[in-house]
Order: C-alpha cells, then structure tokens, then sequence
C-alpha cells in the first residue's frame, strides 16, 4: 500500500502561487480570457515553466483566481432570495452582480463561458442561475417582472455589461450602474 505523504508546500511555492493568481486577476481583468499565459507569468514574475507547474491550463488558474468572486456572486443571490420583497431582490442581485463583473472583465467571461473540466468553478455557475431563476420565479408571482424574463437574459446582460469600456475603473463602474438601471426597467412588468 502507498500512502501520499503530505508535505508542507514551501514558502517560495506559496509565495509564487499568490503572485501568479494576483497578476492574474489583473491581467484577466484588464484583458479578459483570451490574454496569454506568459504575460500571467511575467506580470508575476516567474517563468512560464513555474506558472504551468502552479497551473497546468488557464482554466485552472482562471478558476482559482475567480473563486472569491464566484463565492461573491453566490453570496448576492442568496441575499436577494432571503429579501422579502422578491422584485427588490432581483433588482438588487441585477445591480450587485452587474458592479461585480464591471470589475473585472475576465470574471464576466469565466461566469459566461463553460469550462469543461472546471467542473467547481461550472458547478457553482449552475448555483447562482437555479437562485436567479427561484428569484426571478417569485418576482413573476409578484407580477412586477416580466412574464417572458429567461435566465438566459441576465447571461445577456452579464455579456453586455462587460463589454462596456471606460477610461476608469470608477467610469466603468458608473456606466455598469447607469446599464442595470437601464435593464431594471426594461425588465420590469407595466
């Protein structure tokens, strides 16, 4: 019988590991999915061999490096579930979600996209849009949204929204607050 023998990860690996997911994030962020690895690894500042040691595929380490918004998506469905008024709630995981992915233009093409072997990162996408659909189900009943609202629109606007340009984070951020305004209402029953 073979046992795995747990070895403690050296400081220079762990320390690696953070850099190269943080110069991720910012690479993602600036340049979405389609930016190369190795400028992940020299913004990192390692060589590309540490990189695909740490992270095998971009998408391991665009999973990895999307956890903490993915948890955060997860996080705003929840609260607008747990609101009692159903059609604030919507309203209010259109707006959250839409500041969320305004931030960070990989993270909207991670959410849009379907990693196949990511199967963590695709299984808590799946979470988040069953919510929504819940949400959007009891918004229905209030007969403040839209009857023909689909999940899939809000995929749409996540599409669109990330697709805006700024010269700013903060002018991004105020365009992405201006387009869910703009959504809600277009969203909305009369």
């Amino acid at each position: 019988m073979t046992a795995r023998l747990s070895h403690p990860v050296r400081s220079d690996a762990r320390y690696n590991r953070e850099h190269i997911l943080e110069a991720a994030r910012e690479v993602f962020a600036t340049d979405g999915l389609s930016a190369p690895m190795r400028e992940v690894a020299r913004r990192a500042g390692v060589g590309p061999a540490t990189l695909y040691r740490h992270f095998p595929t971009k998408e391991a380490l665009a999973t990895e490096a999307f956890a903490e918004q993915m948890q955060a998506c997860e996080v705003i469905v929840r609260e607008g579930l747990a609101d009692p008024d159903p059609w604030r709630g919507f309203c209010t995981v259109v707006e959250r979600i839409c500041a969320l992915h305004a931030r960070d233009r990989g993270f909207t093409a991670a959410f849009t996209s379907n990693f196949p072997r990511a199967l963590d990162f695709a299984g808590s996408r799946e979470r988040s849009l069953k919510a929504v659909a819940k949400l959007a189900r009891k918004a229905k009943r209030t007969g403040r949204l839209r009857e023909d609202f689909v999940v899939d629109d809000l995929v749409l606007v996540l599409m669109a929204n990330g697709g805006i340009r700024a010269a700013t984070p903060e002018g991004r951020a105020a365009a992405s607050r201006r387009f869910a305004a703009l959504v809600i209402r277009g969203f909305a029953a009369y």
